[in-house]
């Protein structure tokens, strides 16, 4: 836990990426007759197709799939995986080429080539799903394929960032035969080449995971088999650690389950693993809302909220509070929010309202989903219309939905404003603007802005250096502040909860904030 000054902005930390590309190792045998390790989360996948996916499925495919290049342990360069070696090929970061790793199989044992890969992209963009990963290929022109293993990526400009693109489970290769060109897959099955075959899934329930032994890549798995169960609510998933009905818990952890974890630990057995982290929650403002397409009601909400309080008083000082959607650690990250806001004031959101001549209450409707971030999630949104309607200014009205169909709605822009954590695709400021902007963008919500789409982002990947785009990022970063579609409330930490008897967690959670099965493991197994 931490205490600090309320209503003191945190200081800026700038930190440098850099891109290399190696050999990753072969894995190593584990014994197949331990007990599959049993992981509880939250974190329900709302589908089982990459070209489907921008949001916390990618937690299972970054398991069952595989990707052209994946983190090693501990590690924030990519490194092959499918890969054997990939690079940029020309002066200007505009064709990047991989040659494939030999001999690779899918876990149906179908042959994985340079043309399967190539089916994988082409796929993301042609079916092109409303909030779904082709956004991140805005920059992919076109694919070509030379000889069985080579790929050849054509870029429409200069992008820096597109090496961590191709890090993210979206980016997952799969099966040409299971995987239509022009749809998605239906049948409920996954055919990849991670580390991990799919032996079955029950929606909403669990996951069992068992060792593929067509993988060939960097992991090194550390056990046979790993069983994920999803649940509704936090309490219900701690009970089943103390029960040990589970082994681990991954994401989804409320603040009073954390901080009882902090203070018990020992005593009841358990372990408790902190790991900083870039992840972020924010609200979304839809502009087809009559209400929310307002910048003087944007600008009142942004002037009324109290995000310490929120992470003192509800999250029990378990995230900080956020001034901006890049969050601290990355290059950029300003206090834009606190700088043109200050501290919360009714007098000051009032002003804004009254000089746009809106003198009644704002009517807003807040969403939230009611079964992916935890059960901190509903009291937190009550809070924030606690803190709207203390004002006088606004009538809140709350609803919520289950993840699954919560994207659904998003999607169809159903909602005026609504709750979105964001776990970072890669760790880089891009990541935390990109995905937000332009007509189509991970939330669903079209964000026409010209001046970050067409300039800044562009200027910022033709930098091969990461870390000499501040410049760009804190201009994006002050249209997001000027418009206040976006609005940013606090940065997390992922903590991850066990038995006593199961190790690995120090390097379980990678870069994406995504755990990595393979790490844990029994302590007797091993």
């Amino acid at each position: 836990m931490f205490i600090r000054n309320r209503y003191l902005p945190p200081l800026a930390a700038i930190a440098s990426i850099s891109l290399v590309a190696g050999c990753g190792v072969f894995s190593s045998d584990a014994s197949g007759d331990e007990a599959p390790v049993v992981v509880g989360t939250t974190s329900s996948p709302a589908t089982l197709d990459p070209a489907a996916s921008w949001d916390n499925s990618w937690e299972l495919f970054r398991n069952v799939y595989q990707t052209l290049l994946n983190y090693s342990p501990g590690t924030v360069e990519p490194e092959p995986d499918a890969a054997e070696s990939c690079g940029f090929t020309d002066g200007s970061s505009t064709v990047y080429s991989c040659t494939l790793r030999k001999d690779l199989k899918f876990s149906d044992g179908h042959a994985l080539d340079a043309r399967a890969v190539k089916h994988s992209f082409d796929r993301i963009k042609k079916i092109n799903v409303n909030g779904g990963p082709a956004g991140l290929l805005g920059t992919l022109s076109r694919v070509q394929v030379k000889g069985d293993r080579e790929v050849v990526f054509h870029l429409s400009q200069p992008d820096a960032t597109f090496p961590l693109v191709l890090t993210t489970p979206a980016m997952s290769i799969v099966d040409p035969e299971e995987y239509p060109a022009d749809a998605l897959r239906e049948d409920g099955d996954i055919s990849g080449s991670g580390p991990y075959s799919l032996a079955s899934f029950e929606e909403g329930e669990k996951a069992e995971l068992v060792r593929n032994d067509n993988y060939k890549g960097l992991a090194d798995r550390k056990n046979s088999a790993v069983t994920i169960r999803y649940f509704q609510q936090s309490d219900e998933m701690v009970k089943a650690l103390k029960d040990k009905e589970i082994a681990v818990i991954y994401r989804g952890l409320g603040a009073s389950d954390t901080v009882n974890l902090q203070v018990n630990q020992k005593a009841e057995g358990l372990q408790l693993i902190e790991n900083p982290t870039t992840e972020i929650s924010y609200l979304v403002f839809n502009p087809s809302d009559p209400w929310a397409a307002k910048p003087a009601v944007r600008k009142a909400v942004a002037q009324v909220i109290d995000r310490p309080a929120l992470a003192h008083n509800i999250y029990k000082d378990t995230v900080e509070p956020l001034y901006s959607m890049i969050p601290r650690g990355l290059v950029g990250h300003t206090t834009g929010f606190f700088d043109d806001f200050g501290a919360p004031s009714v007098r000051k959101a009032e002003k804004i309202l009254t000089e746009a001549g809106i003198t009644e209450r704002v009517p807003l409707t807040l969403w939230y989903t009611s079964d992916r971030y935890g059960s901190t999630t509903k009291p937190a949104f009550e809070e924030l219309k606690r803190q709207l309607e203390a004002s006088d200014l606004f009538t809140v009205t709350l609803k919520s939905r289950p993840w699954k169909s919560y994207v659904e709605g998003y999607q169809k822009g159903e909602y005026p404003v609504f709750g979105r954590g964001w776990f970072p695709d890669f760790n880089d400021a891009d990541n935390f603007i990109a995905p937000f902007v332009g007509k189509q963008n991970a939330l669903g919500t079209p964000y026409e802005a010209p001046e970050i789409t067409g300039k800044l982002l562009p200027e910022s990947r033709a930098e091969s250096d990461r870390g000499a785009v501040a410049k760009q990022i804190k201009e994006a970063q002050q249209i997001l502040v000027d418009d206040a579609r976006l609005l940013p409330l606090w940065q997390g930490k992922q903590y991850v909860a066990a038995n006593d008897e199961i190790a690995g967690l120090e390097k379980v959670i990678d870069p994406a904030t995504m755990m990595v099965m393979w790490e844990l493991y029994w302590k007797t197994s091993w």
